[in-house]
């Protein structure tokens, strides 16, 4: 599961007609807004990155709204890849084995020579 906080920006005549549609919408959960900065607040959630983009695209298209930006994010798929590494030996195995010959390492780290 992935929760994104996004920061929709609307004229400020159009506030709370807006804030009333992300209210009753559900792809968006509404917390705040402020009239004056023209700024609304909401989350969303998804089971991907792809879901919560599609849910980023229907607040964008509303009427009445210049931007709405992902400002921060939690991503469940990231947390398993952190503690994949965090128990993961730092060094690959075959850079300790002694019988390894240092010719057959391929670097993969400059993308001009490997396109």
């Amino acid at each position: 599961m992935n929760v994104s906080s996004i920061v929709v920006q609307v004229l400020q005549e159009y506030v709370e007609e807006v804030v009333e549609v992300l209210k009753s919408a559900d792809f968006c959960d509404y917390y705040l807004h402020d009239v004056e900065k023209g700024k609304i607040i909401v989350t969303v959630e998804g089971e991907g990155v792809e879901e919560e983009i599609e849910k980023l695209i229907k607040i964008q298209q509303l009427p009445h709204v210049i931007a709405a930006d992902m400002m921060m994010t939690y991503q469940e798929e990231l947390d398993k890849e952190r503690a994949k590494l965090e128990f993961a030996d730092p060094v690959p195995a075959m850079l300790n084995d002694g019988n390894m010959d240092p010719s057959k390492i391929v670097y993969n780290g400059d993308l001009k020579k490997r396109f």
